[in-house]
């Protein structure tokens, strides 16, 4: 609030010296008898093309045409000043103008129309002095074309280099984007992976039990209907998001500890057990990227079992909590036989991409066959301090 007090005060300052000094031209043209009506239509269409409201500018009023319509105006007074052999008077207010349109062209004009609305700007400024046709003291016209070059350096070097962080900005948000949506398309593979292979197990499930127990079909086939129907929606999700459609809520399918419920609960089937254990003392406000994280090494972890070991009959996914640290244990009991296509087992890279994952939060993940007994066990341990 105070930033914004300061930022409308600043604005405030601004405009009101604009008009302060066209008042000052303005005086100084009637002092000495010149018609008011050409110095005033020159700062009319400057001001108006400096200090127009961003949110009511019409499209048609481009930057190009905010600076060169102004300039060409001064270029036509000072001309039918100098050509006549007739003075006319120029003063702070349309050279403030001026250099106000010199910096709008430098930072605001296309790239190609940028020095030529910027010259134009210039030229206009500099071409001033003429109007005192016959009547600058000697050296006068030089030390103003001096004094008008440094102004000119100045303005068009500060806009010049806010013109470069914007154009640094813009890459940056460019690149976060592009990144983000790398980021989406990893979790659209992942997700609809997950439901696809599960999709795959229930339906060879199905096909066992529809010639020795037709009677239990019902849940697998609602198995199946349920992880269609979540990779369908994680697909239009994160697909919109690709898209940029506009809407409020958030539409890429990063899940959290309370997802993880869920997960494990449409994991369980007809020939698998899943038991989830979470520790009571694990608290629900941790930092949401080490949520996600824990989200992705379950899912992965569940999406393996179903590849690599279809024949696991109990599955464990425990979530504890000690010393400000989150341990994410996930093991199966199964041999490793899978009847699964190879198209299915996936490319390999589930895992590294879950380190990296891990220790990027400064966590460590470990995978391997389970110590004692048959199975494997994938076990990520990350600092969560709240």
């Amino acid at each position: 609030m105070k930033s914004g007090w300061l930022k409308g005060c600043a604005r405030g300052a601004v405009v009101g010296s604009l008009f302060t000094a066209a008042l000052i031209d303005l005086a100084a043209a009637h002092q000495i008898g010149y018609p008011l009506w050409r110095p005033a239509a020159v700062l009319t269409v400057g001001l108006t093309a400096v200090l127009w409201p961003t949110a009511h500018r019409p499209t048609w009023l481009t930057p190009q045409l905010r600076t060169t319509v102004p300039a060409l105006l001064s270029l036509l007074y000072t001309a039918t000043a100098y050509l006549p052999h007739h003075s006319a008077p120029f003063g702070p207010g349309e050279l403030a103008v001026l250099l106000s349109l010199l910096f709008i062209a430098v930072r605001h004009c296309p790239p190609r129309w940028s020095v030529a609305c910027a010259v134009l700007d210039a030229g206009a400024l500099l071409a001033t002095p003429l109007r005192y046709y016959g009547e600058l003291p000697q050296g006068g016209a030089l030390g103003f074309t001096l004094v008008g070059l440094i102004l000119i350096g100045v303005v068009a070097g500060l806009a010049a280099y806010l013109r470069s962080l914007d154009y640094r900005r813009t890459v940056a948000v460019a690149d976060t984007r592009r990144e983000e949506r790398l980021a989406i398309a990893a979790d659209l593979h992942d997700f609809v992976a997950h439901h696809v292979t599960g999709i795959l197990v229930q339906t060879q499930v199905a096909r066992m039990m529809a010639t020795t127990r037709p009677q239990d079909l019902d849940p697998v086939l609602a198995g199946i209907e349920r992880a269609a129907t979540e990779a369908l929606a994680s697909m239009r999700r994160t697909v919109g998001v690709l898209r940029d459609t506009d809407g409020e809520a958030d539409r890429r399918p990063v899940g959290d500890l309370a997802a993880i419920t869920d997960l494990t609960e449409g994991f369980a089937g007809p020939t698998q057990r899943i038991a989830f254990d979470r520790d009571l003392s694990l608290p629900d406000d941790l930092p949401h990227e080490v949520q996600a994280a824990a989200f992705r090494v379950v899912q992965e972890s569940l999406t393996n079992v179903r590849r690599h070991a279809a024949d696991a009959t109990t599955i464990t996914v425990r979530l504890s909590y000690v010393d400000a640290r989150l341990e994410v244990t996930v093991r199966d009991d199964g041999l490793g036989g899978t009847q699964l296509p190879a198209e299915a087992h996936g490319g390999g890279f589930g895992l590294v991409g879950l380190r990296e994952r891990v220790t990027a939060l400064g966590g460590e993940l470990r995978a391997g066959p389970v110590a004692t007994g048959q199975g494997w066990e994938v076990r990520a341990r990350f600092p969560a301090a709240r």
